[in-house]
């Protein structure tokens, strides 16, 4: 299985009514359908947003430093797949889906070590389906990028 760097972009509203940016995989069939990754994982990010929900530039200068060393760890060997990113109302989330949410938190803390402690929040769920990843495909046929 060949992992693709195509991705693209939407807009959402989450339940208050802020703007979502969402960053989502594209081309992941065949990982989607090997049944290898039955467990969903979603790192979550608190913080304080500025007028239009977004981060500041120095919080966001840090999450981008976090989400490349921990998707090089995790999609090195292919234990985990990152499918989308979620960013807006005051927090930004990173969801993956691994063959095992253990082994995954293991290789979080390896790839987070040399970075200063994070105000992250993990959440693990079993999603043999994909079905997270399905309902936010979906958001593709409204893709801004295009």
């Amino acid at each position: 299985m060949k992992l693709s760097d195509n991705w693209f972009t939407a807009l959402s509203e989450n339940e208050r009514g802020d703007i979502i940016t969402v960053y989502g995989r594209e081309d992941l069939d065949a990982f989607r359908t090997s049944g290898k990754f039955k467990e969903r994982v979603e790192i979550t990010w608190k913080y304080e947003p500025d007028a239009h929900g977004m981060p500041s530039d120095e919080v966001a200068a840090r999450m981008e430093e976090m989400e490349e060393a921990l998707r090089r760890e995790m999609e090195k060997d292919k234990l985990a797949i990152q499918t989308a990113v979620y960013t807006g109302g005051g927090e930004k989330t990173w969801v993956y889906y691994t063959r095992s949410a253990r082994v995954f938190g293991e290789y979080l803390n390896q790839a987070l070590a040399h970075l200063e402690m994070l105000p992250i929040s993990l959440y693990v769920e079993a999603d043999a389906g994909w079905e997270e990843y399905l309902d936010m495909y979906e958001m593709r046929e409204w893709a801004v990028d295009k």
